[in-house]
């Protein structure tokens, strides 16, 4: 791991240091820390930051992958602290003293993905982040949301059209899991048939899989060779842009930027959307007044945020020098990780857990600063379209097993759904005469293809069906030729 030519603030540090006292139990690991990854981590994540928050206050020290040590912030207010003062809690992760300590290998970790410096605007502050970061929002915002829409729409159609002869379906692998892939690999200019593909490459990256360094490189393999074909062949795309943008980003910096976009955007927009079909589809409240008027999808999707953060955990802020953070000495080159959805439930700003809130958007999900999810507004708009596209085909879908059987797979970062089982009346296949032709994307050609090999449940996203058309459809082909 490269460490800056200047020098760095003391690295004499060697991290959270556990309060005496501390009890052991299964999920700890040396010292008495307890452990992001342990058992209780990966089933009930929410009740052991609670236990966390308990025993050490706004910020506790704990351990990820390997007994790597971090202090996990908890507090709401906390929380902006550290997203908003860069020059103290900064964003590059070479101040992190255990580059140099050898407390990671750099070479095996599977949390190199995640905490390891990058050529992109998350691993920089100041000057370098402003240059990147306008790259960044320049290709996201050359796409207006009725754009997006239209994509998303066309993209939900054909994933219901998959399943909604068979009146019954998993909204997890059948559709959360591909239509934010199906939607970023046309934003970002990649073929269609990339998706399924990267949704397994981008789940087992996330998770910190035992693949996760040879997904990451297959996945940059993959993006060198959309560079090329760009530089070759530009379009109206995030790489395009990107590559046109007068920052002047080198294509390694591109290259690293379309990977940040592609990972982030997906694994957060999946795990939002199959959180608000969840809600849709079981909560009565929600499922109710949704139908009656009462609450808009957009105040549903603000609920989920609060609720049930799509990334729980975000990786990562490291001290600049020594300092003080709710009751805790952090020292220079501590690791911090932001705890998004700890801090989305503090109770020094929402007292009443569950609460609804009426459209606010001042949760912590999308994090906070200069930071802050430049795409979260695609987000949106992807969650929405999808879930709208899915009641209108089959309004009345239902869960077809009982809510208490419904399971989730945790994560140190991330806690999702691992499926949705539902059912439905039967329903014909949906064909829109009028749809807009949709830009052709590079030959598939041009790129370099992940590894074939993909467990056998790993879904494919369904070919689109042969031109059939609807009831509705032929209705308005007679009146129009009257």
């Amino acid at each position: 791991m490269t460490v800056p030519a200047h020098e760095r603030t003391a690295a004499a540090s060697q991290g959270p240091t556990p309060p005496p006292g501390c009890p052991a139990h299964s999920d700890t690991g040396p010292g008495g820390v307890t452990r992001l990854y342990g058992p209780t981590a990966g089933t009930d994540p929410m009740g052991l930051y609670e236990r966390l928050r308990a025993a050490h206050g706004p910020v506790a020290p704990v351990l990820l992958d390997g007994d790597v040590r971090a202090w996990l912030v908890l507090g709401y207010l906390e929380n902006r602290d550290v997203a908003t003062r860069a020059t103290q809690f900064s964003r590059d992760p070479r101040y992190w003293h255990g580059w140099r300590s050898g407390e990671i290998d750099p070479n095996t970790s599977p949390l190199v993905p995640l905490i390891g410096w990058r050529p992109d605007c998350v691993s920089a502050d100041g000057e370098e982040h402003q240059r990147l970061r306008r790259a960044v929002t320049a290709s996201l915002d050359q796409f207006d949301h009725r754009g997006i829409r239209r994509h998303a729409a066309r993209f939900a159609h054909q994933l219901v059209d998959g399943f909604c002869e068979r009146g019954s379906a998993e909204l997890v692998s059948e559709f959360a899991e591909h239509l934010p892939m199906l939607v970023l690999t046309q934003l970002l200019g990649m073929p269609d048939a990339y998706g399924p593909q990267l949704v397994h490459a981008c789940r087992d990256l996330i998770k910190g899989s035992e693949d996760a360094l040879t997904h990451n490189a297959n996945l940059l393999r993959t993006l060198e060779q959309l560079v090329t074909s760009k530089r070759a062949m530009p379009g109206h795309d995030i790489a395009s842009v990107l590559m046109d943008h007068p920052a002047g980003l080198t294509d390694d910096e591109v290259m690293h930027h379309l990977r940040l976009i592609l990972l982030a955007g997906y694994e957060t927009t999946t795990n939002l959307l199959a959180n608000v079909l969840r809600m849709v589809v079981i909560d009565p409240r929600f499922r109710g007044t949704l139908a009656g008027g009462h609450m808009t999808l957009p105040e549903a999707v603000e609920q989920v945020l609060w609720d049930e953060p799509p990334l729980m955990v975000c990786p990562g802020r490291w001290a600049t020098g020594d300092t003080s953070l709710g009751g805790q000495d952090i020292k220079a080159g501590d690791m911090l990780l932001l705890g998004l959805a700890a801090g989305n439930a503090d109770q020094a700003i929402r007292p009443t857990p569950g609460a609804r809130v009426h459209h606010n958007r001042a949760h912590l999900s999308f994090s906070a600063g200069t930071h802050e999810c430049p795409g979260q507004d695609i987000a949106r708009v992807i969650t929405h379209t999808g879930v709208d596209v899915l009641l209108a085909r089959l309004p009345d879908v239902d869960l077809s097993v009982r809510e208490e059987e419904l399971d989730w797979r945790s994560s140190t970062w991330t806690r999702h759904l691992t499926a949705l089982p539902v059912v439905f009346a039967p329903r014909a296949p949906y064909v829109e005469e009028d749809a807009d032709p949709m830009p052709a994307p590079p030959p598939p050609s041009a790129l370099v293809p992940l590894p074939p090999e993909r467990p056998a449940h790993d879904p494919v996203v369904p070919a689109p069906p042969a031109p059939r058309l609807s009831l509705w459809a032929r209705l308005t082909r007679f009146l129009r030729a009257r």
